[in-house]
């Protein structure tokens, strides 16, 4: 006679895989528990252009823009990059007019007959908005980043900002190089003087950041040094620039473009500074004025790049004509 019973083994097997699926669902209930929630999303833009400042993000990328309790992020097809919310000094917004389609709709404008061109482009521009996000990377350089996003958005976006905290790293301008060695042909930028003339946090920022950027680009350049590169006191730059503004008139791309050559004049961004370079072996330094104003019809912003392209190519005419502190006594320039 046979011992085996076939119900008392399927009752065992049904009973086991009972408590193994309840084990599972506990342990997963655990997982559940002890993950730490998300941070949550307090505000977000879609269609986002980084217009400039960003490091290591080429301007014109698109992407959106993600504020939490922690952080501020950018993130678009290839590029993922975060600002620790404790590292924001200052959020601003503002407004600008640009070309519907881009290059396109001048484009397009240009092969409509009889002057209907002109008449297009006061239809075929529209607003954007510009957030403006001053920050500390974690060495305590100071950078500005500008951002492209849909009409509304900004304003929205500064409510949800809310109270900034303080930097963890102050900055600091460069007042004397002391003993510290010459780096040579390198330059320090600082921070420029906007306390003459009321110019857009956006411009200020976009002005600085194609500053360093047209500066690291000149030929036979050194290092770069941007405001709280330096805090160290480490090394002391061969060059400081200084630069302040006299003017600044912000234009109508609207203007420009319905009124033809007329429109070039009067409807153009303007801005003048007082630039000095000082050489810390020689002593010497060299001041100028440089004026840029924006006669195309694309964004009045571009009026920072024009005032950078022409500070580099006379910063470039310096260092050709410049000491190196390598072929000096290095007791002259202690």
């Amino acid at each position: 006679m046979s011992c085996f019973n076939p119900r008392f083994v399927l009752s065992t097997v049904v009973c086991l895989i009972v408590h193994l699926s309840s084990f599972a669902f506990a342990q997963e209930i655990q997982k559940t528990r002890t993950v730490p929630p998300s941070e949550e999303i307090l505000w977000q833009s879609s269609d986002v252009t980084h217009a400039f400042g960003l490091p290591d993000i080429k301007p014109k990328i698109k992407g959106t823009l993600t504020l939490d309790d922690s952080k501020f992020t950018f993130t678009s097809k290839y590029f993922n990059t975060s600002i620790p919310r404790n590292l924001i000094t200052a959020v601003s917004a503002g407004s600008d007019r640009v070309e519907l389609w881009g290059t396109g709709g001048t484009i397009l404008r240009m092969a409509i007959p009889e002057g209907g061109g002109l008449a297009a482009a006061a239809v075929m521009h529209h607003r954007v908005d510009m957030l403006t996000v001053e920050f500390a990377d974690t060495r305590g350089e100071r950078h500005s980043a500008v951002f492209y996003l849909p009409a509304g958005q900004a304003d929205l976006a500064l409510q949800r900002f809310g109270t900034l905290p303080h930097p963890q790293h102050p900055f600091s301008d460069v007042t004397a190089c002391g003993a510290n060695s010459v780096d040579p042909r390198s330059v320090y930028v600082e921070m420029p003087d906007w306390d003459r003339v009321e110019v857009p946090a956006a411009y200020r920022a976009l002005v600085y950041e194609h500053v360093i950027a047209r500066l690291k680009a000149a030929k036979g350049a050194g290092r770069v040094y941007r405001v709280g590169d330096l805090s160290l006191g480490t090394t002391c730059p061969q060059f400081t620039i200084k630069i302040a503004i006299d003017t600044y008139r912000k234009g109508n791309q609207v203007v420009r473009a319905a009124t033809g050559p007329i429109g070039m004049f009067t409807g153009a961004t303007q801005m003048g500074f007082d630039v000095t370079y000082k050489d810390a072996v020689t002593g010497a330094a060299k001041n100028e004025q440089i004026k840029a104003s924006v006669r195309t019809q694309s964004e009045s912003t571009a009026v920072a790049d024009a005032v950078a392209k022409k500070l580099a190519k006379q910063y470039n005419t310096i260092l050709r004509s410049s000491v190196t502190p390598a072929k000096l006594d290095p007791n002259t320039h202690s």
